[in-house]
This record gives C-alpha cells, structure tokens and sequence, in this order.
C-alpha cells in the first residue's frame, strides 16, 4: 500500500509529537493510534528521560489497544509513527495484532542521523519492523519528513554534547 494524503497527515502528527518529546527532553519519536475508520484513537511520546527505557510510544499504544480493543479493531488500525519501530516496539504491535504501520523515517536513517552526530547506538540491534514482524504490513519511510526529522537528531546531539 502507498502512502496517501491521508497518511501524510496522520505522519505530520507523530512528527510533532517527536519535536513536543524532545522539547521535554526526551528522544524525538511520537506516535498516532488510528482505529480502521480513520479516528484518531490515542497517540504518544517518547518518555524514556524518566529512566524507564521502555517507554517508547510505538509500545505503549501496543498496550493501550490490548487493553481497550478488541482483536478486529486492533487488526483494522494504523499506527503512524516518526521513527521505523525497534525491535521490542515491533514485537509488541505483532503480539497485540495491531495492523499497519507507517513511519516517516527508517530505523537505518535515524541510526545513521545517531552516528552522524556521535551519539551511542541503542542496546538493541536496529532491525527493520518486517525482520520482527514478518506478517505486519509497513510503509515507510516518506521523504516529505526526512529535513526535519534530521533537524530534530541534530538537536537531540547538541543537546547531549552540552550535557556529557
């Protein structure tokens, strides 16, 4: 499946999301739940500067759904999300049944951005969501985000140069 207009828009939201995570001081990554008849159901942040590493928004809209649908509604929605989905974020859309996933930017891209500007790899190896989640359909990246996108790494590096 292409990535329509509509996609774009549900896209523009998670990628202000990412900015409002990073102006809070978290990793720039934000997420939009919407149900198969095109509403938005939830949406997220990244809040991994509390210390909980887990708190990414891809899984707790995983967890969210679980609790507060049910199976045809999960496998009907989209989650629309800044960044390519880790593997633990892919693992937990799988296991709930939650449909498809867009995301504006690959794991690679936001990996190489990290690098780019020095900063650490994660713990985790970057695996692309159809590696974890072979039966998940994905569309991504959209180039129309990529410019801001790798503003908004370039910020979180300045602001982990001046903090290290």
């Amino acid at each position: 499946m292409a990535i329509d207009e509509s996609d774009l828009r549900f896209l523009a939201r998670a990628v202000e999301l990412a900015r409002e995570a990073l102006d809070a001081g978290d990793e720039p990554f934000g997420s939009v739940l919407v149900g198969g008849d095109g509403l938005v159901l939830r949406e997220d942040r990244n809040r991994v500067s509390g210390g909980d590493e887990t708190l990414h928004p891809e899984f707790e809209l995983a967890r969210w759904a679980a609790r507060n649908m049910v199976a045809e509604e999960r496998a009907s929605a989209t989650v629309y999300t800044s960044g390519e989905h880790c593997p633990m974020c892919s693992a937990a859309h799988a296991w709930v049944g939650l449909g498809r996933i867009v995301y504006a930017a690959s794991a690679a891209q936001t990996s190489g951005w990290r690098a780019a500007r020095g900063l650490p790899a994660g713990p985790v190896e970057s695996l692309p969501i159809s590696v974890v989640a072979p039966g998940v359909p994905v569309d991504g990246p959209a180039p129309q985000f990529e410019a801001e996108l790798r503003d908004l790494f370039e910020q979180l590096a300045i602001r982990s140069l001046r903090r290290g």
